[in-house]
């Protein structure tokens, strides 16, 4: 049953990436040279309600807060995470919207993907040589949340997570809706 739904909000989650236009790289590339803030806001607006919902869903018992989890900041991973932020940058896809742009028929999205598969390949057959190294000790105590919960240590501490989240969340909505569609004159 995993599987049946995986593949059904799988299929969703595609069908409303290439409806925002998530999977199409010159409009990400626009969003990232701050040309056309549409797809900014929808990122914006989907992070905000989704921060707003899960929360409230956790204050309200109908979400269990064990089904998260905070991973541990590596120094590697803060690098890997700037190679994928130029990649995706200057290819226009990131690994989730380039399955969508696939789907849609772009090569040169099959092109990104095959491309993260090998980096993959290359970072697995590699990472024996450096598990142990500096790069992938835990930053700053290991796995921390920005807010109180009962589960890992927090930055914030003296504020309930739901609070914090629901914040972050409204105030993501705010910009969203307060940043206009594009910044040409």
């Amino acid at each position: 049953m995993e599987i049946v739904l995986a593949i059904i909000f799988g299929t969703l989650f595609g069908f409303v990436l290439q409806r925002v236009g998530a999977a199409d790289p010159d409009k990400i590339i626009n969003m990232l040279r701050l040309k056309d803030l549409e797809l900014m806001k929808t990122i914006l607006l989907a992070i905000g309600v989704s921060c707003v919902l899960l929360f409230a869903g956790i204050a309200v018992d109908v979400i269990s807060v064990d089904h998260l989890s905070v991973k541990p900041m590596y120094a590697g991973v803060t690098i890997g995470g700037m190679i994928l932020g130029v990649g995706w940058a200057i290819a226009g896809f990131c690994p989730g919207t380039s399955i969508a742009a696939i789907g849609s028929g772009r090569k040169d999205a099959l092109f990104f993907f095959l491309g993260g598969l090998v980096g993959a390949g290359v970072y697995m057959a590699m990472f024996a040589n450096f598990k142990d190294s500096s790069m992938m000790q835990p930053l700053f105590g290991g796995a921390v949340s920005l807010a109180a919960n009962a589960k890992f240590a927090s930055i914030i501490s003296d504020v309930n997570g739901v609070v914090v989240a629901s914040v972050i969340g409204l105030l993501l909505i705010t910009v969203a809706a307060m940043l206009p569609m594009s910044l040409r004159k």
